[in-house]
């Protein structure tokens, strides 16, 4: 994720979200709160981390696409893509 800088700004601010809700959940549990409360705080958990998944998987075909890997190595092959798409599933 090397270069697009409005990318790797979108990836990091959720990622600091999901951590902010992930140390709110962790409270949650340790106030005893309501199950139903911290599940869906733990489900907006996950999708923050997916979306920032996604993000990620996105930007690096778009630099595969375009034959511009990161520092010069090259670009991500069509399986190793299929890979991290599979990983987010």
């Amino acid at each position: 994720m090397v270069g697009d800088e409005d990318a790797i700004a979108a990836v990091l601010n959720r990622l600091r979200r999901a951590q902010g809700q992930l140390g709110g959940v962790i409270s949650m549990i340790e106030e005893g709160r309501d199950c139903k409360e911290v599940v869906t705080q733990l489900a907006a958990v996950s999708r923050a981390l997916d979306r920032a998944g996604f993000k990620i998987v996105a930007t690096g075909l778009r630099e595969c696409l375009s034959g511009q890997g990161a520092d010069n190595q090259e670009p991500m092959s069509e399986a190793e893509l299929e890979k991290l798409f599979l990983a987010l599933a």
